[in-house]
């Protein structure tokens, strides 16, 4: 057979991704807050883009949720209350939403509704400064001490070797080499170091952070300091017998010294986080009111966005002259009509995907964790007709305020057990169920793996004894043998 080159045409369907589907898809899987970051760029580099007043759109035919009616009968359970009419996209006449409307779907929190005449100062949790490191810390009390020029600079050194959890990461003979210092005046400065706030920092080991922490006690000859020194190994193994036969003295005694060790701090550099907590802002709201739970989306914060009147027009005049010009403006207001069109999409998307989950999960709502149910992505995808893709972008990133907390919109989503009744058990409420039975245990005889695993089968959940191992090393729970605690007392 010979081999040609030859032109062949056919007739086939491709999905093209144009650069208005990207932006949609790109907007979908946006937080909150980088919505807004995007939406305030854009207002920057697009002249065609302005912000509406609050005073501009609050009179406008903003769809909002309804209610029931005043006098209606009372409902017997509490359901979701159905889509809003803006949810019809292809029946709004966007000329007339570009006009006089912004990109929110459902009312947000308004100054009137929320009490904010505008002239208030920031909130307290807006104006904190940035929060001080362990570093910072220690050079502040370095600063403060009376030492000379070169102990200040091989504390300055010590401080900046630190470790995440505030241990020293170098010798002494490294020290004394990087700072061509002697090594007692390393020691020196060391010691000082140690009994900075936070006691201990600045130690080498484990054992040497609880000592000093010991000795600023008082409590450097005690048996605490005893058991630190030579019997650690076994105090992390909760031998008490034989502590107490090496060292002379009662299993009591040996469980007080092990209370006294408990209460020290083995990260001294706890509480110094270098990462800010941010805090997280719900993308939507869902409330009880009445027999009814509503779902609302917050857009406070976001921008109002319309197309700039004063370029609308000036897109509209003719002349040869002004054609390069009209030419440009052309693009940057189809740019933010596309702007405008996928933030309202956005938002209707997360709106009817946040009230499909809820559909599903009504007995959360009431009763919390323990009453979640098993769902996956297909679940909420068939049910609003949307790809599996589409909802997952939907909820990336995404909170949802509840009356049984905040929580993440993919928290949701759980995998799920078979339990005795026919019904599977969501794995978020295995999770809760033990994470009870290990809250109820007896801290002297706490239940093992399989204990639970058989408890749990006593409530018509079947589940594995490593699959209960991996829930509890899920939720940062120890097992059995370093959770006991033979003399507890209340």
């Amino acid at each position: 057979m010979a081999l040609e080159i030859r032109q062949v045409q056919k007739l086939a369907q491709q999905l093209v991704m144009t650069p208005q589907l990207q932006q949609a898809i790109k907007l979908l899987q946006l937080s909150r807050v980088e919505l807004q970051e995007m939406v305030s760029k854009e207002l920057q580099d697009n002249p065609a883009l302005e912000e509406g007043t609050a005073e501009e759109t609050e009179n406008g035919d903003q769809p909002k949720l309804e209610l029931p009616p005043d006098g209606a009968e009372p409902m017997t359970e509490p359901v979701i209350n159905r889509e809003p009419a803006v949810d019809k996209i292809g029946t709004l006449d966007w000329q007339e939403y570009l006009d006089t409307h912004s990109n929110s779907i459902h009312g947000s929190l308004t100054a009137e509704a929320t009490g904010d005449d505008g002239d208030s100062p920031p909130s307290w949790e807006n104006s904190l400064t940035k929060k001080s490191s362990l570093e910072d810390h220690l050079i502040w009390q370095l600063r403060l001490s009376k030492i000379s020029e070169r102990e200040e600079t091989i504390g300055f050194y010590i401080i900046g070797n630190l470790d995440e959890n505030g241990y020293l990461a170098l010798s002494v003979e490294e020290l004394c080499k990087a700072t061509e210092s002697s090594p007692e005046d390393v020691e020196k400065v060391l010691k000082r170091i140690h009994f900075f706030d936070p006691v201990g920092v600045a130690a080498r080991d484990l054992r040497e952070c609880l000592l000093v922490q010991l000795e600023n006690l008082q409590f450097g000859d005690s048996l605490a300091a005893r058991i630190v020194r030579d019997y650690l190994n076994y105090l992390e193994s909760k031998r008490y017998e034989k502590m107490a036969r090496e060292l002379g003295v009662t299993v009591d005694e040996i469980a007080d010294a092990a209370h006294v060790i408990a209460s020290l701090e083995p990260k001294p550099s706890r509480g110094f986080g270098q990462e800010e907590v941010l805090t997280v802002l719900p993308d939507v709201f869902v409330e009880k009111i009445g027999n009814e739970y509503v779902i609302y989306l917050n857009d406070d914060g976001v921008p109002r966005l319309r197309i700039s009147s004063l370029y609308r027009r000036m897109v509209g005049q003719e002349g040869a002259a002004e054609e390069q010009a009209r030419q440009y403006l052309q693009e940057k207001v189809r740019a933010a009509t596309w702007l405008i069109k996928s933030i309202q999409q956005r938002q209707q998307t997360l709106y009817r995907v946040t009230q499909s989950i809820f559909k599903f999960q009504l007995e959360f709502l009431d009763h919390g964790v323990s009453h979640l149910k098993p769902m996956v992505l297909r679940d909420v995808a068939e049910d609003i007709h949307m790809h599996e893709s589409t909802v997952s972008r939907a909820t990336a990133n995404k909170y949802v305020h509840t009356p049984q907390g905040l929580f993440e919109l993919k928290f949701f989503f759980q995998s799920g057990l078979k339990s005795g009744t026919g019904e599977d058990v969501a794995s978020e409420s295995v999770k809760e169920k033990i994470r009870g039975i290990i809250a109820s245990e007896d801290p002297r005889k706490p239940h093992s793996d399989q204990h639970i695993a058989a408890l749990l089968s006593n409530d018509s959940i079947d589940i594995a004894r490593r699959t209960v191992a991996k829930y509890r090393e899920a939720m940062g729970i120890l097992p059995s043998s370093k959770r006991r605690q033979p003399y507890f007392r209340k």
